[in-house]
């Protein structure tokens, strides 16, 4: 199989891999919205490249193709004159792409000389050193650039200057936003004025939760070697070989990534590095207290140099922080004049989801691919990134960081600045005024309707859209919060201690995400408090309830978007919850089958107990004494059978600890606990949620691969341990998970999200009781897909995996489980299955693998 027939994939791919690549590209081909599932170890990630970049490389030269065959003559002209202008025509533009190749080709020769001299070398271009004098101190010294500008605008409705440039709102001086639009986003930041090209590559915006993921992606994509969009013309073909085009990658992340001006990346909290970079380039802050890695007059060449460097070779995000310090440029702000012309662009989740973050990283995603990895917990994450949580005592916090600010600027305060300034502290008086009068008698929890939040004195005058574009424009929140700072450090240094320290927290820029969402539309969300045990730590928070407006504008914007995972089942959930406004027939979904066969695969609900108790972990019945003791004695029983490690899955933190201490517990002075006698059979370890799990991990693996008896883990559904980790081979050859992991329907929110489901089932002519049961049953099973996937991770794994749980055997339940594990489950579709039952299949199985190992080792 060459070349296009399977995508420019660099290994033989298996037949899953190209079904997954063919429905891709013809997925945005016809402008869709897919939903990909295909198992961690099936190649998802190479999949997902090959398939969407062979698309783009082939619409990019029908595109051409079509623009050149477009080119028409004069009536009279004769047709071999008309083909020679399409021909100059095509030249030209080759050779523009052959000139920008040319260019980057020399830097990656260079790069790789130094590499080969096995140097650390030379920079690449003369830089500014690190620790330049000017970094040196960024503490502020003239703290009449926290007084707040005259503000006389009053429109609301006025466009801010975030909404019509990336940087005007972020406080950068009149010279740096003049730099960054010399320098453009284009191939014109890239070449010659007179050279320009297309303003904006289509591209493919490749988005994941963490940047571990994205590099590991960025690493896939060194592995493909693409032919050229642009097809060589004749005569060049005669001349040399056809026009290579590498892939032009870029890396995007954000400020504490990328910066490197070690007093600004050194601070403890991602809102103090933004604030504090901010404030190093605030049009007030002396030009030699500025950050001197920041784009200006002095550094354009070097900027220049980084983006040719950034397009030059496929780097993650490690790499171009390193660059960064190499030329001495700030990477954060010079990687985005290099957007525009790159083909593929790798993110975070914040830096795509957040409407705020495109915009102050000017990012259109107008007719482009979003392609979003690890899709399975999206909604999760849009409704995260939405979400916020404020303590009373950061409300007491921000008013007397304000009561500060004010006593030494009230006489400078004047006309609008003055009149909304009081509205902020009447907001943040009315909010800890509520917050403080709750009662623990009340109710631990609840929900809270905004006019209850707003009951202050004169806060119902409030215009909250006039408040926050009054915010946003005179950026009150960080020069309030400077100031403070300012007067802490000056205490500091009087005592002669804590000189460059973070001192403050940024909490009224916190709070004004909360003023934020009190202007969200009352259907989209609910807000919530909760009463602690210490009056501060009382809080409000505001929840979204509803992702698909918030996820509706990259839909609406982007040509195609892609959501994929390992497990993506159930796929009812982005119908119905991301999507309910699209048509289905614009939505394409697909569920590939596992590379290993059914046989690599043992699959099996345990409904009941070795002595006939039934498992029943609901919440009235799994504390149950017998329930507990019984899953003990099955789990103690099955052990024996089972090589190597062991790990099982429970529903919460607190009822694993509460089965293990039942477990621990001796039933008389003669009798061993069931922890003990489990001691026996595997190194015990589990999974802790006040600390990390990387030592946890350390200690079972190493019991698993150098112990013959091996090890069991307990973990929990939803934990650390559930996603991301990978449990191959030896360390998995048994998943269990105990119960099924449902939210629990007492809180307020999840009372306030199933009333929401409710209600959104009633206005669409459909059974409320039935999709907020489906939503349950959705939000739990994708727990556990998510879950017992971490076992079977390659072509040649193997696993058995068991649920816990009388509920497993039902149809509803099962059919919720990914393809290629209901293709192995026991004994057909709602099958249950008892323990001795159980105990035997699974005796068999791993006697079978035992064998075929030891017939392949033979």
């Amino acid at each position: 199989m060459e070349g296009a027939a399977k995508f420019y994939h660099p290994y033989e791919p298996y037949d899953i891999q190209l079904e997954f690549m063919r429905t891709l590209y013809e997925c945005i081909d016809q402008g869709k919205i897919g939903i990909f599932e295909s198992p961690t170890g099936t190649g998802k990630s190479l999949s997902l490249a090959c398939g969407s970049l062979t698309w783009l490389r082939d619409h990019k030269r029908k595109e051409f193709d079509e623009s050149i065959a477009a080119i028409e003559g004069d009536n009279d002209e004769p047709e071999w004159m008309v083909q020679h202008s399409r021909e100059e025509k095509k030249s030209q533009v080759i050779q523009k792409r052959a000139e920008l190749e040319a260019k980057l080709e020399k830097i990656r020769q260079h790069e790789r000389k130094v590499r080969n001299r096995q140097e650390n070398g030379p920079t690449l271009t003369k830089k500014r050193k690190l620790d330049d004098d000017s970094g040196k101190d960024v503490d502020i010294v003239d703290e009449e650039q926290f007084a707040l500008d005259d503000y006389e605008s009053d429109d609301e409705g006025t466009k801010s200057s975030k909404a019509n440039n990336g940087d005007a709102d972020l406080g950068l001086s009149k010279e740096t936003q003049a730099l960054m639009q010399k320098l453009g986003y284009g191939l014109s930041a890239l070449q010659k004025p007179e050279d320009l090209e297309a303003e904006d590559e289509l591209k493919i915006y490749f988005c994941s939760r963490t940047h571990s993921q994205l590099s590991q992606f960025v690493n896939e994509l060194k592995r493909i070697d693409l032919p050229a969009a642009i097809p060589a013309v004749q005569e060049e073909i005669k001349k040399k070989d056809k026009l290579h085009e590498e892939l032009k990658h870029l890396s995007l992340g954000a400020r504490k990534n990328l910066c490197i001006n070690s007093k600004v990346s050194s601070l403890k909290s991602t809102t103090a590095i933004n604030e504090r970079c901010l404030e190093l380039q605030d049009a007030k802050t002396p030009k030699e207290k500025r950050c001197p890695f920041v784009p200006n007059k002095e550094n354009e060449s070097t900027v220049l140099d980084f983006q040719h460097h950034a397009l030059a070779k496929i780097r993650d995000i490690e790499d171009l922080g390193s660059l960064g310090k190499k030329l001495g440029v700030c990477p954060y702000y010079a990687t985005r004049p290099a957007v525009k012309p790159s083909e593929i662009v790798t993110l975070p989740y914040p830096l795509l989801l957040q409407k705020t973050a495109r915009e102050a990283l000017g990012l259109s995603l107008k007719n482009h691919i979003v392609i979003i990895d690890e899709a399975h917990n999206l909604m999760d994450a849009i409704s995260s990134i939405h979400t916020v949580e404020v303590p009373l005592q950061q409300l007491q916090l921000a008013r007397a960081q304000l009561t500060a600010y004010l006593q030494r600027f009230r006489n400078r305060l004047k006309g609008k600045n003055r009149v909304y300034v009081t509205q902020v502290v009447r907001l943040l008086d009315s909010i800890a005024s509520f917050l403080s009068t709750l009662d623990i008698k009340k109710g631990s929890e609840g929900t809270v309707q905004t006019t209850e939040l707003l009951k202050g004195k004169g806060v119902d005058q409030i215009n909250l859209y006039k408040l926050m574009h009054y915010l946003q424009e005179s950026k009150l929140a960080r020069k309030v919060e400077g100031y403070v700072s300012l007067e802490q450090q000056k205490q500091q240094n009087i005592n002669a201690a804590g000189v460059g320290k973070e001192v403050t927290v940024p909490v009224l820029t916190h709070i004004t995400n909360l003023f934020m969402v009190l202007t969200n539309p009352a259907r989209e969300g609910r807000l919530f408090y909760t009463v602690g045990a210490d009056k501060a730590e009382t809080k409000v928070k505001y929840m979204l309830l509803d992702p698909s407006e918030h996820f509706r504008e990259i839909v609406e914007e982007a040509r195609a978007v892609i959501l994929a995972g390992g497990t993506m089942s159930p796929m009812s959930d982005y119908l119905t919850r991301l999507f309910p406004y699209l048509d289905n027939s614009r939505i394409t979904t697909l569920s590939c089958g596992h590379v290993i066969p059914t046989t690599n695969l043992f699959v099996s609900p345990i409904i009941s107990s070795h002595n006939n108790i039934d498992f029943n972990f609901t919440f009235p019945s799994r504390n149950s004494p017998s329930t507990i003791t019984a899953l003990g004695e099955s789990i103690l029983q099955l052990l024996p059978s089972i090589p190597n490690g062991c790990v099982a899955f429970f529903p919460s933190y607190s009822y694993m600890d509460q089965v293990v201490a039942s477990w621990q517990r001796s039933p008389s002075p003669s009798q061993p606990s069931l922890w003990t006698r489990m001691q026996k059979q595997k190194t015990l370890f589990k999974e802790s949620q006040a600390t990390g799990t990387e030592d946890v991990l350390t200690s079972y693996t190493s019991a698993v691969n150098t112990t013959q008896k091996g090890a069991f883990l307990l973990a929990v559904l939803n934990g650390r341990l559930s996603e991301g980790i990978n449990f191959s081979d030896h360390l998995g050859r048994c998943v269990m998970v105990i119960g099924l992991p449902y939210a629990n329907p007492n809180t307020a929110e999840q009372k306030a999200k199933i009333a929401y489901i409710e209600e959104k089932a009633v206005a669409a002519g459909q059974a409320a009781k039935e999709a907020a049961r489906e939503f349950a049953d959705n939000n739990c099973m994708r727990s556990v897909n998510q879950a017992i996937g971490r076992a079977v991770r390659h072509k040649g794994d193997w696993s058995a995996i068991l649920l816990f749980d009388a509920r497993y055997a039902q149809k509803r339940i099962q059919e919720k489980l990914p393809g290629w594990i209901k293709a192995s489950l026991g004994g057909g579709m709602g099958a249950g299955r008892k323990h001795r039952d159980v105990e035997v299949g699974l005796k068999a199985f791993y006697a079978r693998k035992k064998a075929e190992e030891t017939l392949s080792n033979t």
